[in-house]
């Protein structure tokens, strides 16, 4: 019975020899490899928005929110001045009108107001609307030639480098400015 607990014992030890001799081997080049990966990446970084701005889908979006934005502004002066012309007519008839009548005025002042608000209301939330229809395709466009620039060129990923997000990318690194790349991607350049 000694012997076999003995024999066990000694199985026991030898296997966690090998395993400790075979694990460590194996581990080292794992980080090895991990720091090579780390050193070997690069990357690219851009302003989304300057280059946005520069792409003529961006101007004529532009230009078709501010033209919709015009419509809703005098719409909403007429209406204003319809406001403003019957609260002039009650204010000058107010002595002279009978009590029914002048509670009819101020009804429909007060749903001329009412209707007044809610179309400031609703064209607020269709020229949001807009913008994000019209803005849409012009985005979409900018992240393809971004991701053709990015795989093109090998990168890791590219930074976007707005609203100071990244205030420092070193130049020493591995990091590109590639934002000619992608206006010229853009066929901007």
């Amino acid at each position: 019975m000694r012997k076999i607990i003995a024999i066990l014992a000694l199985l026991s030890c030898a296997g966690t020899m090998s395993a400790q001799d075979t694990a460590l081997p194996v581990s080292e080049p794992k980080t090895e490899a991990k720091e090579v990966i780390i050193q070997h990446q690069h990357f690219g970084y851009l302003s989304f928005n300057e280059v946005m701005k520069a792409m003529p889908e961006y101007a004529q979006a532009i230009k078709s929110l501010e033209e919709l934005k015009d419509a809703y502004d005098k719409e909403l002066e007429r209406s204003e001045s319809d406001f403003s012309k019957k609260y002039a007519e009650y204010i000058d008839g107010q002595k002279s009108f009978p009590e029914n009548i002048m509670l009819k005025r101020q009804k429909e002042l007060q749903m001329l107001m009412d209707q007044s608000i809610q179309f400031k209301k609703e064209a607020l939330e269709l020229l949001a609307k807009s913008e994000e229809e019209l803005m849409q395709p012009v985005t979409e466009r900018l992240k393809e030639a971004i991701a053709e620039v990015g795989k093109a060129n090998k990168y890791a990923f590219i930074l976007n480098t707005d609203a100071n997000a990244y205030p420092y990318i070193s130049s020493e690194g591995e990091a590109e400015d590639c934002t000619d790349a992608v206006l010229t991607k853009l066929g901007i350049k």
